[in-house]
């Protein structure tokens, strides 16, 4: 079995072509020496290049391109397996587009294949190729600079909880994070995350309860929710919270009851955004979408928690469209350098943009991560990149300032 990848990435512009030649010529016995073969497109900006041979090899090379100063904004397209070869017969070779026709080129990489079956279109690889010789995405190629090009700033306005809240009769705490939109510089929300008296964690908050006694205490403990943010003098700053889609469907009055409770604390049903996790409420959709009724029709917003982490995704939103979505930290960690997370983030932008829902990307902890995305079309962002959850407070954020503007 052969592993192969396919990587695309810019050249920096001080690299010349006659160095670019010494490179290919490199590589080409490097790979060789490694049983490595490949084949590498160049337009005059982008490399786009197939490495194939044995697991441990090709991933070996491909960590030394990484890490190679010479190009940057490197993008994983694929790594797929194989049972032989596509291209025996080479190390590495090089194929300037800018000197061959689009359709020419394509054949000529076709040529070059030493499988026993004629290579097509239908391979999945060369479909890649091809859509890079036709340049038709090349509008999401994003020019992302390094992550040390900003530096977060912490903006010292930190809101602490005054003494004596909650009260100590609470059984439970909550932290607060924002959700921020940096280039405006805007705090475009807070979210109430619960936690046990001294930070723990919502698992382990409910660990001690069984049954239906969950539901009832996760939605008391958005009375809890309410008072702190209350105290925190939020104005006309929306909240959000979090609640277990069957606390809905099993809790007698459960939408009145936090109406009457965001009520009871000088807040607004408009101001609140209450939360759902995507694969719980996948579960039980029919029961969650007549219940959810009650928070809509009271002028409450819904927004669907750790979207994409579930098995429910786009097909959740044929069923049921919240006010906004929250995508999961597995699908935006490295999204810079992965091209499937890209894609897929990509196709969850363009359905939400047509549907009319906010997007807000969740646990983002570095600046090429949220460089991307913002490019993408995100503009609302929550993670430790800005800010911590604080258990005592709305805690300060950083906000990016760009490095060669602060000298």
């Amino acid at each position: 079995m052969l592993t192969t990848i396919i990587y695309r990435s810019h050249l920096h512009d001080h690299v010349s072509f006659t160095l670019l030649e010494e490179m290919v010529a490199a590589a080409n016995i490097k790979n060789g020496q490694a049983s490595v073969t490949g084949i590498l497109l160049f337009n005059g900006t982008h490399f786009f290049q197939l490495l194939e041979g044995p697991e441990e090899n090709v991933a070996a090379i491909y960590q030394d391109i990484c890490n190679d100063d010479r190009h940057y904004n490197l993008v994983e397209v694929l790594r797929d397996y194989a049972p032989s070869r596509r291209f025996g017969k080479t190390g590495m070779e090089l194929f300037d587009l800018r000197d061959h026709d689009r359709e020419a080129v394509l054949q000529t990489v076709f040529d070059k294949g030493t499988t026993r079956y004629q290579l097509t279109y239908g391979d999945r690889a060369l479909q890649f190729f091809q859509t890079f010789v036709e340049d038709s995405e090349k509008e999401f190629y994003y020019e992302i600079p390094p992550g040390d090009a900003w530096e977060f700033i912490d903006d010292g306005n930190a809101i602490p909880l005054p003494p004596g809240v909650p009260d100590s009769r609470a059984g439970c705490h909550f932290a607060f994070q924002p959700i921020v939109d940096p280039f405006a510089r805007q705090i475009v929300s807070v979210e109430a995350l619960l936690r046990t008296r001294v930070g723990g964690s919502p698992q382990d908050w409910f660990d001690d309860m069984a049954g239906d006694d969950i539901y009832t205490a996760d939605l008391q403990s958005k009375r809890v929710a309410f008072a702190m943010a209350a105290s925190l003098k939020l104005g006309v700053q929306s909240l959000s919270v979090n609640l277990l889609p069957m606390t809905l469907v099993k809790v007698p009055g459960a939408a009145e009851f936090i109406v009457q409770a965001i009520k009871e604390n000088g807040l607004v049903p408009e101001q609140i955004i209450v939360e759902f996790n995507e694969s719980a409420v996948f579960s039980c959709i029919d029961a969650f979408t007549q219940a959810v009724k009650m928070l809509k029709g009271a002028g409450i917003r819904v927004a669907i928690d750790h979207f994409g982490a579930g098995f429910g995704g786009l097909v959740l939103l044929t069923q049921f469209q919240p006010d906004r979505i929250k995508i999961n930290r597995a699908l935006i960690a490295d999204v810079h350098k992965s091209g499937s997370r890209q894609a897929i983030v990509q196709a969850i932008i363009k359905c939400c943009t047509s549907l009319e829902i906010a997007i807000s990307a969740v646990g983002v902890e570095k600046a090429e991560e949220w460089m991307w995305l913002e490019s993408a079309g995100i503009s609302q962002f929550q993670g430790h990149l800005f800010a911590r959850p604080d258990l005592n407070g709305i805690p300060a954020v950083a906000w990016p300032e760009k490095r060669d503007e602060m000298i």
